[in-house]
């Protein structure tokens, strides 16, 4: 653990270098509606693409691009700042009529230079869902890249700090989803990696049905049942992720806390422990897998034919 320490703290010295990214101040918007989607929709395309002129006109083609196709007219964006590594909320699907609504929370290096890599796995997900539900039945992905993830060769991702920041921003993002979708719509937060230490520093204040945690170093919490929460609380982990070699403890280091504590498969914590097959850590959300097989049936509340580890 202290030589990851050392190797975080002189890898990333050369980034931190980077210039910041002008973008414009975020859209200023109504609270979110049913009825007003397609306002924000249109508004945060607009901001997106004013950011990407501001990038070009930087000399950041690779943001400029970035930014750019978020703006295209197929886009679905609740949320969208340009600012710095940038962060967006994206919707796939009918989210006003959805009767399940995944959403999702990724882990660390995902900005908005990364940005196509997560929208992949949300489009994953929703195609699965689309072939599992019963007909007639309305599914909605949204891609929550609402906070500044660490990096993975950081002292960041060692500890809770980026999870504490995020937290509040997950908590309001929930609160307003519920504004938008129907009372009787079920919502599950799937998170993966990092974002498992965000929605556990979250969890006791979401109002959500289900709690997936994939590829989780460990969350903060002893047990699931230390999370407050009433949703069912669910993990997986690839036997090929590299995470699994990753220490499950929790220390103090030069007056910093660092490590996640306990290993959310273990029976200690009681998570429902669900098959992911071979994958490795990005490839819960590959298509065929029986990881994302699983997921979709958590999300439509299929709880009887999620396969067990």
């Amino acid at each position: 653990m202290a030589s990851l320490i050392t190797a975080a703290v002189v890898v990333p010295l050369s980034a931190a270098a980077r210039p910041e990214i002008p973008a414009p101040l975020p859209a200023a918007l109504p609270k979110p509606t049913a009825a007003n989607l397609e306002g924000i929709y249109a508004a945060n395309r607009a901001n997106a693409s004013a950011a990407a002129r501001m990038a070009a006109a930087h000399g950041d083609t690779h943001r400029a691009a970035a930014d750019g196709e978020l703006a295209a007219s197929s886009r679905h964006l609740l949320a969208f700042d340009g600012r710095g590594n940038g962060t967006a909320t994206e919707v796939f699907g009918d989210l006003a009529h959805a009767d399940h609504v995944a959403v999702l929370v990724p882990g660390s290096d995902t900005s908005l230079d990364t940005y196509p890599r997560f929208r992949a796995t949300a489009e994953a997900l929703r195609r699965q869902l689309t072939r599992t539900a019963p007909r007639g039945t309305g599914t909605a992905v949204v891609a929550w890249l609402g906070y500044r993830t660490p990096d993975t060769i950081s002292t960041t991702v060692l500890t809770a700090d980026r999870a504490d920041e995020a937290a509040p921003h997950l908590r309001a993002f929930i609160r307003r989803l519920h504004g938008v979708v129907g009372r009787d719509t079920t919502v599950s937060l799937v998170c993966h990696s990092y974002g498992t230490v965000v929605c556990a520093r979250a969890a006791s204040h979401l109002d959500i049905d289900d709690l997936a945690l994939v590829g989780s170093p460990g969350t903060g919490a002893d047990t699931a049942a230390s999370l407050h929460t009433p949703a069912r609380v669910w993990a997986a982990r690839g036997k090929d992720d590299w995470v699994a070699e990753v220490p499950h403890v929790r220390t103090d280091l030069f007056g910093v806390t660092v490590g996640f504590g306990t290993d959310p498969l273990s029976p200690a914590y009681g998570a429902r422990v669900f098959a992911a097959g071979e994958g490795g850590h990005s490839d819960y959300f590959s298509p065929g897998s029986v990881s994302l097989s699983n997921l979709a049936r958590i999300v439509l509340g299929d709880t009887a034919e999620v396969t067990r580890a």
